[in-house]
């Protein structure tokens, strides 16, 4: 690393995350991460809480990645404490994609039930990725209490964090099938057989759209998620 700590900071790139046009802002989070400093690390980490396209984002994330974890993952933590849904989110995001098991402990169950749907998923998807093995049990348990919930796309995604846990979900979601209403046991459906068969993409998904849709809501179900929040 020692490249990035002699380098001399490029001071317009880090004005250039910030411009009004959002091309720029690409090209300037691209140039930080193909040409990585310590310097950028603040200025990336702040953009990630801000910076409304998407594509700008995903860039300003494997900027990130390209820095030392030993420097990032302390900037990151921060962020997940963060009063905007979008900072927590991605800060979620990018500890996913950098892996850093030491951020585990960071992983609130606040977190995994977080109100906002983008920061429950990216929490779902970074636990799953996070969690030591002997946590895998706990964690199955406290996702199965989001069965039911929100959209077909938020369902997707903690099917998948389901799946992704393994033998260790088998237990939550047979609890969660006898005591959850219509939407909880067909979501708990469509988990199983992603669980099954995870390669079966097209299939999968189309079977997973097919049992939302035509599972009712019942006085169970529009309570709510399995947990009831």
């Amino acid at each position: 690393m020692t490249d990035q700590t002699t380098r001399p900071l490029d001071r317009a790139l880090v004005a250039a995350l910030a411009a009004d046009d959002a091309s720029m802002r690409l090209r300037a989070a691209m140039a930080a991460g193909s040409n990585p400093h310590p310097g950028y690390a603040d200025e990336l980490v702040r953009r990630c809480g801000v910076e409304p396209d998407f594509f700008v984002r995903d860039m300003l994330t494997w900027a990130l990645t390209r820095l030392p974890a030993d420097l990032t993952v302390p900037l990151l933590l921060p962020e997940l404490g963060s009063a905007s849904p979008q900072a927590r989110a991605q800060a979620l995001h990018t500890l996913s994609k950098i892996g850093d098991r030491s951020a585990w402990t960071s992983i609130t169950p606040a977190l995994l039930h977080d109100a906002d749907d983008d920061v429950a998923r990216a929490a779902w998807r970074t636990a799953v990725v996070l969690a030591p093995a002997g946590r895998a049990a706990w964690l199955a348990n406290e996702l199965a209490g989001e069965l039911g919930r929100g959209s077909t796309d938020v369902r997707r995604s903690l099917s998948r964090a389901l799946a992704g846990l393994g033998d260790s979900a088998a237990g939550p979601l047979a609890a969660a099938k006898k005591r959850g209403g219509r939407a909880v046991q067909a979501h708990v459906a469509a988990t199983e057989r992603l669980i099954e068969d995870p390669d079966s993409d097209f299939a999968a998904e189309s079977a997973f759209a097919s049992q939302l849709t035509s599972a009712a809501p019942d006085d169970d179900s529009a309570a709510g998620p399995a947990n009831g929040t």
